[in-house]
């Protein structure tokens, strides 16, 4: 299973959106995109909350891995050479 286990303390929605769907929304997300995800919730008990952090997290992780480092600018992204093995 892709994803890890969130925490539910109670059944809630987020607008018309079930909680108990965020789950369900991550490990489609995951296996569609072809990556390996981990979401963990460390604390919280209002799963509004708990879901909302869920997928602020994954938006930074992907802001962030789909930022152009500034300092290889004009440079094809590779790792090719740089890693080790």
């Amino acid at each position: 299973m892709p994803v890890s286990t969130c925490r539910w303390t109670r059944r809630d929605k987020v607008g018309t959106f079930d909680t108990e769907l965020v789950r369900e929304w991550f490990n489609a997300f995951a296996i569609n995109a072809g990556v390996t995800l981990h979401v963990e919730t460390l604390y919280g008990e209002n799963s509004h909350h708990i879901a909302e952090s869920c997928f602020k997290g994954l938006a930074r992780a992907l802001r962030a891995a789909v930022a152009i480092d500034p300092r290889a600018a004009g440079e094809v992204p590779s790792t090719k050479g740089q890693l080790g093995g």
